[in-house]
């Protein structure tokens, strides 16, 4: 009786769910408010909603951003994509080692830089062409590795830092080769899946060692990260953070295993909710991080470089390129902080389109919005950046994100090896992964020029991504593969008009 009863209230809170995004819009356009919702369009995040499909529809200010917060975006926003170099206004360059040389490197128009892994060209030992392989140059991937026991390398850190200033070694390169299996669905259509063996090369050798392998293949787990969009931040942060505790006391659903769990993490000196970041690893935007790991910049939060007692600060010191003073103010750290707060989420589109509303109902009926939660809100006050601005444009906003911002164990059997990265992340398993909000993800290949998908990018489309779906959400991919061709289609019709 208890599994029947929390069977209707599945049904009841996904008829819910879908009424208040479907009826956002309707064939004649919609005033809702002080907002009109143009035909054929659906709200995504309230005043925060555009109406953009360019390709610069991550990276377009809300309209409620005028005045000083205009300037102030204007100026996080250059910041965000300029390259850092030693001579320009920003108090300092890049390094001595970094990952990427600006925010926009990584994050092409406040999206997915399409990943380098697929770029290269290569063969397998037996001859036999593959996707890609090789090492890269810039790749606009972050590179984790720890010890098989979770423990960090001493040398080295969290991140492979694979770029580096003149005159300095980087700390390695990555390589990668890519395994194809072919499957069938129950209909016979056929579908391929990709996975990665990641290998590092170059590794630096710091003085005191006498050996060119100071990290032993058989004892490093390494995990590989294409960049997130940074669509809907600012309402991200706004959640209130009572509604998603609130979602992991009752995402608990036996019947098609799905048990989510919120993740905690202690930032700032105080254990806070994880929203932010591939396994909600975060409590907030990562800017000061971004700065000091992503491209070696000091700052306030972290004022040492990141090769810190690595043989890199010897060579920049001897070139002259280290600098006594931080490298980036907290004031303009926040701009940057503000410029992603601020930016629009682009609507939905071609809501009333008939394939669209069948591939909606799909998504509904293979249990996907019970992760992909659609409707949210924002807590009353806003949000408040880095530095203590707050920003209550942000609050009390009904938004549509398609994620519950929980961890939720995505498989690991999946070709032997499925989704599991053994990277453990506050209190996030390696098997564990946070929803990824799915706003504005139609519009990736117009954005950044690819459909790449998952944390690492292997999945090369949607259906791809569905396939990869394993643990807590493998009853959902089983319902998407025995559907109808055609039904399938709609429902990656319906993720494109996200």
């Amino acid at each position: 009786m208890k599994k029947n009863n929390r069977f209707y209230f599945a049904i009841v809170l996904a008829t819910v769910m879908s009424m208040a995004v479907v009826s956002c819009s309707n064939d004649e356009g919609l005033s809702e408010g002080d907002l009109t919702v143009p035909k054929g369009y659906a709200l995504s995040a309230g005043t925060s909603t555009i109406y953009s499909s360019s390709s610069f529809a991550y990276d377009s200010e809300a309209d409620w951003v005028t005045g000083e917060l205009k300037r102030r975006f204007i100026r996080g926003d250059k910041l965000y994509d300029d390259a850092r170099t030693s001579s320009n206004d920003y108090g300092g360059g890049l390094g001595p080692v970094y990952a990427g040389y600006s925010c926009g490197s990584c994050h092409r128009n406040a999206g997915r830089t399409k990943p380098a892994l697929w770029t290269q060209t290569g063969t397998d030992p037996d001859g036999t062409p593959v996707y890609g392989s090789g090492s890269y140059g810039f790749s606009s991937m972050l590179v984790y590795i720890t010890r098989k026991n979770g423990a960090f390398f001493q040398d080295y850190g969290r991140v492979v830092h694979d770029q580096s200033i003149y005159g300095v070694t980087a700390e390695g390169k990555l390589e990668c080769r890519w395994h194809a299996q072919q499957f069938q669905f129950p209909d016979g259509t056929p579908y391929e899946l990709v996975y990665p063996e990641y290998t590092i090369t170059d590794w630096y050798k710091p003085t005191y060692r006498d050996t060119d392998e100071p990290i032993r293949p058989e004892d490093l787990f390494c995990t590989v990260r294409i960049p997130l969009r940074h669509v809907g931040m600012g309402q991200m942060m706004a959640i209130d953070p009572a509604e998603i505790e609130e979602l992991a006391r009752r995402s608990n659903y036996p019947e098609y295993g799905i048990s989510g769990r919120a993740n905690y993490i202690n930032e700032r000196g105080r254990l806070q909710l994880g929203l932010s970041g591939n396994k909600a690893q975060h409590a907030d935007l990562t800017v000061e991080l971004g700065f000091s790991s992503d491209m070696g910049v000091t700052n306030s939060r972290y004022p040492e470089e990141i090769c810190e007692g690595q043989r890199q600060i010897e060579q920049g010191s001897m070139m002259g390129l280290l600098y006594d003073q931080l490298e980036v103010s907290t004031e303009d750290m926040e701009n940057v902080d503000l410029y992603l707060h601020t930016l629009g989420v682009p609507a939905r589109r071609n809501v009333n389109n008939k394939t669209v509303r069948r591939g909606e109902q799909m998504f509904f009926e293979a249990k996907c919005h019970l992760c992909h939660v659609t409707t949210l809100h924002t807590k009353p006050r806003g949000a408040k950046l880095l530095n203590g601005t707050e920003l209550p444009l942000l609050g009390n906003q009904t938004i549509h994100p398609y994620s519950d911002f929980l961890l939720h164990d995505m498989g690991s059997e999946i070709m032997g090896v499925g989704l599991d990265d053994h990277y453990v992340s506050g209190l996030a398993r390696g098997n564990e992964w946070r929803t990824t909000p799915l706003w504005g993800v139609g519009l990736q290949q117009t954005v950044n020029g690819h459909t790449y998908f998952l944390h690492d990018g292997r999945a090369r489309n949607f259906t791809e991504a569905i396939m990869w779906h394993g643990g807590e959400a493998e009853a959902s991919k089983n319902i998407f593969a025995k559907m109808s061709k055609d039904d399938r289609s709609a429902l990656i019709k319906f993720l494109k008009s996200l």
